[in-house]
């Protein structure tokens, strides 16, 4: 095989992680915000397209001055067309990309558009260029051997401690953390709207890995171990955190699972090419436990809102990553062993060294370019726009999932023969004829004069609506509005944790029938709909019944007793 081939085809599979990025995202945070997370994840990797062939990626490859710190762009690109490395271009920006869509899932649904732009052109300009550079570009880091095959450090922990920066300083969701009343800090649980989302983003991400982490490989050899290790790692990962949170919780817990898989791929992206199975088995049961801790930690002690757990998946796992490696490497060929297999401190130190240089340029940097946005331009949108949401606040997104079903536009249909006449169906625009219709309001009915009108308003099971239909259509009733709702009682539902927050009132799925009826007794109504539902247990609804004081069908104007016929 063509090892310059994979190689462009690794970086395609890369560019490829934007999508999966973009569903993880999206997925475990508001149907509200959808259109932003997509658009910043987008222009993640345009605007970084932009500065890193302009400068970025002259300061990252160039020759490296004033002892190996930064390197002297010579825009080949741009002056010697023929001549300049292309592939190693494509190759160098899609991780960049890859570096600066970390952050956009921690500072999710309060951060200004404009402001997240600016971000993003920064750190791909000057800010991972540089740090990159000294491991791979042929800085100081590379000349002392620091292993960092495809990333942990140099794109995942940047990435990662840049996202809690961002998450600090932009502040936490209005409702994440509230007050009790005796004054103590709350955690409230703000779910995600689509776990289906998030676990497609896993899937995409996971798959694009494979060429991440075996791009650069030597050979066939070595890019069938690399692919092997960057398998054994996330799922150990994955069936630690599941077992762990079972036991902890009482159930296995979903979102925290899914970022066990990408704290592993995380951990294990720094010694792909150097450790071997039990390496990577360690290194990935290690990181099922850890993601939970830190997300717990950030979340409950520390008091950060990173709604995806962006810090603790990249990181936490990019540092954990970055030192396994002087721990569990087991060849020499891109440094010495670890410690464990013989190598003694020298690896191990290597590591903690070009992790803390890389962790403090990091730190430092970014945050005085977040608080010279915070103070020019602003990091926070309004909380108005907040709370309506960023897709309609910024981008004039009424919904990202126009004519779908969503939490905020719940279901609604109504069942009921169609009385129009076939006629005037088959008109073009679909409207009664003035001729036709019966018009004024106010015209009272006289069939029935002072026919009582009753609504019956029944909250129940779901499972139990086709039984309740079809004995309520048994008794005469012809229409009923259907509507998919949340609710609680008394008993506030079952208790559950997200992503280890309690959540203290549980609003389960309901369906709520309303039916308006005057011919039909509304006792009878209500003896047949008690005795469909009714199973003694607790939570099999209630009924309310409530007067009517008129009723309007608005296609032939009548009223009262002859409108519900």
């Amino acid at each position: 095989m063509d090892m310059s081939v994979w190689y462009l085809v690794g970086a395609v599979l890369v560019f490829f992680m934007q999508g999966g990025f973009a569903m993880v995202e999206t997925g475990l945070t508001r149907a509200k915000n959808a259109g932003n997370i997509i658009m910043k994840n987008l222009m993640d990797f345009c605007i970084g397209t932009v500065v890193f062939s302009l400068l970025g990626y002259g300061i990252m490859m160039g020759e490296h001055v004033f002892f190996g710190l930064i390197g002297k762009p010579d825009w080949q690109l741009f002056t010697d067309f023929d001549g300049a490395d292309w592939k190693s271009f494509v190759f160098q920006l899609v991780f960049c990309a890859t570096a600066a869509t970390i952050v956009s899932g921690s500072m999710a649904e309060r951060t200004k558009f404009s402001s997240y732009c600016i971000y993003s052109a920064v750190i791909s300009l000057v800010i991972y260029p540089i740090e990159a550079g000294w491991a791979w570009g042929g800085g100081w880091l590379s000349k002392l051997q620091f292993i960092d095959f495809a990333g942990s450090a140099v794109i995942h922990m940047v990435g990662g401690w840049t996202a809690l920066i961002g998450a600090a300083l932009v502040g936490p969701r209005i409702g994440k953390y509230t007050k009790d009343k005796d004054g103590k800090t709350k955690v409230n649980a703000i779910p995600g709207h689509s776990m289906t989302l998030a676990a497609l983003g896993v899937f995409m991400l996971w798959f694009a890995w494979y060429g991440f982490n075996a791009a650069a490989a030597a050979d066939v050899k070595e890019m069938a171990q690399i692919l092997g290790t960057t398998t054994i790692a996330p799922s150990v990962a994955t069936v630690v955190c599941m077992i762990y949170t079972w036991v902890r919780t009482g159930k296995p817990d979903v979102s925290m699972c899914l970022n066990a898989s990408l704290a592993g791929l995380v951990a294990v992206t720094a010694g792909c090419a150097s450790v071997d199975a039990i390496g990577s088995a360690v290194i990935g049961a290690v990181s099922g436990v850890l993601v939970v801790e830190s997300v717990n930690f950030i979340d409950q002690k520390v008091k950060i809102d990173d709604p995806v757990g962006a810090f603790s998946v990249h990181g936490v796992h990019g540092l954990w990553g970055t030192i396994a490696v002087g721990l569990f490497a087991c060849n020499e060929k891109y440094g010495t062993k670890g410690l464990f297999y013989g190598g003694g401190f020298r690896q191990l130190g290597v590591q903690c060294l070009g992790a803390v240089c890389i962790l403090a340029w990091t730190i430092v940097t970014m945050f005085i370019v977040f608080k010279i946005i915070e103070k020019t331009n602003g990091l926070r949108v309004k909380p108005e726009e907040e709370i309506e949401g960023l897709d309609i606040a910024e981008h004039g997104l009424v919904s990202a999932y126009a004519d779908f079903v969503t939490p905020q536009n719940l279901s609604v249909y109504s069942l009921g023969a169609s009385t129009i006449p076939t006629e005037v169906v088959a008109k073009a625009d679909g409207k009664v004829p003035p001729e036709v219709a019966i018009p004024a309001y106010g015209r009272k009915s006289d069939s029935k004069p002072g026919e009582k009108i009753s609504k019956v308003e029944i909250i129940m099971n779901m499972n139990r609506f086709e039984p309740l239909k079809n004995a309520l259509e048994e008794i005469g009733v012809t229409g009923m509005t259907v509507t998919n709702v949340m609710g609680c009682g008394i008993q506030k539902g079952q208790s559950r944790y997200y992503r280890g927050v309690p959540v203290e009132i549980q609003l389960l799925p309901k369906v709520q029938v309303d039916i308006v009826v005057s011919k039909v007794p509304v006792s009878e109504v209500i003896n047949t709909a008690r005795k469909i539902l009714y199973t003694g247990n607790i939570g099999d609804g209630k009924i309310f019944v409530f007067d009517v004081e008129n009723v309007v069908k608005v296609r032939t104007g009548e009223e009262g007793y002859d409108a519900l016929q």
